[in-house]
Order: structure tokens, then sequence, then C-alpha cells
């Protein structure tokens, strides 16, 4: 990083959402280090709690902060559409919502568990550990396997 000037109250490493940011970043590529925030929704976040991009995430004020964790918790609330969010119509309340950190592996998991536990085509290759989404798997998808002698 370049020459930064550090002010008394600068943190270099902030805890969001149980996630260590970096406080040299600037506040939106900062926000994307949170599993589950991308740059777009970050930049959202950031224009709908009037932060400046300019700012660095280690030079945010607690109440900053906190308009943050309250926008990525809430979005619905804060006039964020729908389509932005990245958990469409949940399969058991049917709701939108923006899942982030370890609700996201959670969800994911649980739908993971929902496709083998009902034998859909997407969840046996996923427990056989082999290309889900129609790759081919002639010659590409070996890792973790043993080539044999390729013959006629």
């Amino acid at each position: 990083m370049s020459a930064l000037v550090v002010s008394q109250d600068f943190q270099h490493i902030l805890r969001i959402l149980n996630t260590n940011i970096d406080g040299r970043q600037k506040v939106m590529y900062a926000l994307t280090k949170i599993k589950g925030v991308g740059r777009r929704f970050a930049n959202m976040i950031c224009k709908k709690a009037e932060i400046d991009m300019k700012k660095r995430a280690g030079e945010l004020q607690p109440d900053e902060v906190e308009r943050l964790v309250a926008i990525i918790q809430n979005p619905i609330h804060f006039r964020i559409p729908e389509w932005f969010l990245n958990r469409k119509k949940d399969i058991k309340d049917g709701k939108y919502s923006q899942v982030f950190s370890n609700q996201l592996e959670q969800k994911l998991r649980e739908d993971l568990e929902r496709l083998k536990k009902m034998r859909a085509h997407r969840g046996v290759r996923h427990y056989w550990g082999i290309k889900v989404r129609g790759q081919h798997t002639k010659t590409t998808g070996r890792r973790g396997r043993t080539v044999g002698i390729g013959g006629k």
C-alpha cells in the first residue's frame, strides 16, 4: 500500500459480522471480505449508509459501522430491491433475504442435503464428487484421483 497518514482513531483491523476486515482498504472493497457481500452489494450498502467511498475502512466511526451492519442484516427495510438479494424465494419460508458469513454456509449445506435426500440429479453428482453443471468429465476434473494408463 502507498503511504497512508494514520490518525489516532484509525483501526487496522475491524471486526464486522464475525469477519476480520482490513482497515487499509477502501470501505467498499473491504466489505467484500464478508462472505455473501460482493462489490455491487457493498457499493449499494455504502450509498444507503451515506458513507464516502473514498474513505478507508479503518477511518469509519462506530456509528457508521453500525449503520453498515444494520443495512446488511435488513436490506429490505432500507429499500434495497428484492432482485438484488442473494437468497431469492427461500424453500422453507418463501422470503427474499441477504445471507452472509456462517449463515450462507449453513444455507448452502442445507440445500445440498435436501438435493441429496430427494436423490435429485444435482444432489447425486455432489455426493459422487463429480461435475454438477453439465461439464464434460472424460478428460477433465480428475483432481484427487489416480490416473491410470489410457488404453485403446
